[in-house]
């Protein structure tokens, strides 16, 4: 909680210096619009998300089980832990940092800059260095759901939208289904995944259609609101 009120300060401070501005530039207000799009944003992502998992099951025949050691304050922890995440990767990787991009060297530029930022930021914090294909994999995938994130707060300057898309993909991948060896989400490997053989046609279906398919039916539903002007 403290690093998010540091963000937050540091936001109020930056924009103020940049712009002249305060925090209303994240759009944090919630109007009916915002609500709308807001639900609708996260549903789908954490629908899709989700496929992740029904892929699994269907072509690496893993099953999964609801997790009956799950407690109460377990499940509202991680709760907490998942949005503390994700808000403070917006915070840094999009709000005002963004904002002020945005009016200094443009909306292309600054969504590129923004994207590359976040794409690099998580291949700091991940363990796939000894794969090289894992690697280019993750940081395509992270670019790119950086520039819909990206695009996302440029389209309505709310940090809702971003927020939103990716609270709905986080919290189903790292809590509601076990994308790691964990007792800590509402589902878990029912037994040890089998060992099977699969065409490469289902491994890269299963692997990249869920992650292909977020970032377009996203941005097809961002499309559809209206440019916001920059504030």
């Amino acid at each position: 909680m403290l690093q998010i009120i540091g963000l937050l300060v540091v936001s109020w401070l930056l924009v103020w210096l940049f712009s002249k501005k305060n925090l209303s530039v994240l759009g944090g207000k919630l109007t009916k619009e915002r609500l709308f799009y807001f639900i609708i944003l996260f549903i789908v992502s954490s629908l899709i998300s989700a496929t992740t998992f029904l892929l699994k099951m269907y072509f690496a025949k893993e099953e999964y089980a609801l997790n009956q050691s799950l407690t109460t304050e377990v499940f509202f922890t991680e709760i907490g832990k998942q949005i503390r995440t994700v808000l403070t990767e917006e915070l840094m990787c999009r709000g005002v940092l963004l904002y002020i991009l945005i009016k200094k060297i443009g909306q292309t530029k600054a969504l590129l800059f923004s994207s590359l930022f976040f794409a690099a930021l998580h291949g700091l914090n991940s363990e796939i260095w000894r794969n090289g294909t894992q690697m280019i994999l993750v940081f395509i995938f992270t670019f790119a759901m950086g520039l819909l994130l990206a695009y996302s707060y440029a389209r309505t300057y709310s940090l809702l939208m971003p927020f939103a898309i990716h609270l709905g993909w986080n919290l189903t991948q790292n809590f509601i289904f076990p994308d790691k060896a964990t007792n800590t989400t509402i589902f878990i490997l029912a037994a040890p995944p089998p060992t099977v053989t699969i065409s490469y046609l289902a491994f890269f279906t299963m692997l990249l259609l869920p992650k292909i398919a977020v970032i377009l039916i996203n941005y097809s539903i961002i499309k559809q609101h209206q440019q916001v002007k920059i504030p």
